[in-house]
């Protein structure tokens, strides 16, 4: 009996010992500048007409700053018909790695829409996963819309 009792104590005390010594989990935290950097993306959706949905999609860089601005380019297609974009906008990040953003959209320098989005920041910051809350025209217009965009971080020398 005392060979067991003294085997359970050389066990527990083991374990606690291990326990003390493994690394600690940590729930991530995000923050304006946990999540700057360069982005590359795709968006694919539909925005609905009264005509009916006509489909988009687009591909881009983006660059978002730790004090909360995005910018940067896209090249998209509406239904067939082809733009090259910038946009300039603002951005929010929770804790919990969640977050808005506010975007215009211009061509040629014209502004030709805003657009706010719902963010998720995931995979350790290296992606952004976003679903778009509403697309407004310059003259006040709001279009429903049913768009998802994937950006992931572009890792490059010059960062």
């Amino acid at each position: 009996m005392k060979l067991n009792r003294g085997r359970a104590v050389l066990s527990m005390s083991l374990l606690v010992a291990f326990a003390t010594l493994a690394p600690s989990a940590r729930a991530t935290q995000c923050s304006l500048a946990g999540t700057a950097g360069k982005y590359g993306f795709t968006l694919t959706g539909v925005v609905i007409l009264p005509t009916g949905p006509v489909p988009i999609a687009a591909v881009g860089r983006a660059t978002l700053d730790a004090a909360g601005n995005a910018s940067g380019t896209e090249s998209r297609t509406v239904g067939g018909g082809f733009a090259d974009e910038t946009f300039t906008g603002t951005y929010t990040v929770s804790a919990n790695c969640t977050g808005t953003a506010n975007i215009q959209f211009f061509e040629a320098g014209q502004l030709v829409r805003t657009s706010i989005l719902s963010l998720v920041f995931d995979d350790n910051l290296r992606e952004i996963r976003m679903v778009q809350e509403s697309l407004q025209l310059p003259n006040g217009a709001l279009l429903p819309v049913v768009i998802t965009v994937e950006a992931r971080r572009i890792l490059s020398e010059d960062d």
